[in-house]
């Protein structure tokens, strides 16, 4: 088993480390830092985290880790982090990378 991140995971730990990085870099880092290692803690209990409450049947999983939404899916053989998001949003199906 291992964990993968998609273009989009990338793109929205980005985002999150430009925001909160405006008030704070080192926190801003110490977040960013915690996502990803809380994410690729999945490749070890893939089915830590709850059904996407959203998509319940889609099979895709989610962790809460602070104030931000890790949503992943998981296969036989891989654990694929989708995208990451401010918790107190929904996320709408568009919002996933293409293909899902």
């Amino acid at each position: 088993m291992k964990v993968t991140w998609t273009e989009q995971a990338w793109e929205r730990l980005l985002e999150i480390e430009r925001f909160v990085a405006r008030d704070d870099p080192r926190a801003a880092a110490r977040l960013v830092d915690k996502l990803i290692d809380r994410g690729d803690a999945l490749v070890k209990h893939p089915e830590r985290g709850r059904r996407l409450p959203e998509l319940p049947e889609s099979g895709l999983r989610e962790l809460i880790v602070d104030n931000y939404r890790l949503v992943y899916r998981r296969t036989p053989r891989v654990v694929e982090v989708l995208t990451v998001f401010e918790g107190h949003r929904l996320l709408r199906p568009d919002e996933l990378p293409s293909g899902e």
